[in-house]
């Protein structure tokens, strides 16, 4: 049976390792968020910034760029919520 004193020692090193891992997963959230936003916005504004060679119909375009836009805005709200367990 563990002493009092290694048992907080393990519950902290475990809150101190969740939070490290709550704190990446974030970080990979906003970036990948960002990513899917960047993707949606060339996708909706491809003829007008010069990429009109995609080759993609115009309604595929609009339904993928929505899709991504929000994909992108629901991953950025989960690194801000950090609710990961």
């Amino acid at each position: 049976m563990p002493t009092p004193i290694l048992a907080e020692m393990e519950n902290e090193y475990r809150e101190k390792r969740n939070k490290r891992y709550a704190n990446m997963r974030a970080i990979i959230d906003f970036g990948m968020g960002v990513l899917y936003l960047a993707v949606a916005f060339l996708m909706f504004f491809a003829e007008k910034i010069g990429f009109d060679w995609i080759g993609f119909d115009m309604i595929f375009r609009y339904i993928f760029g929505g899709i991504c836009l929000l994909y992108g805005g629901w991953r950025i709200y989960r690194g801000i919520k950090k609710d990961y367990f």
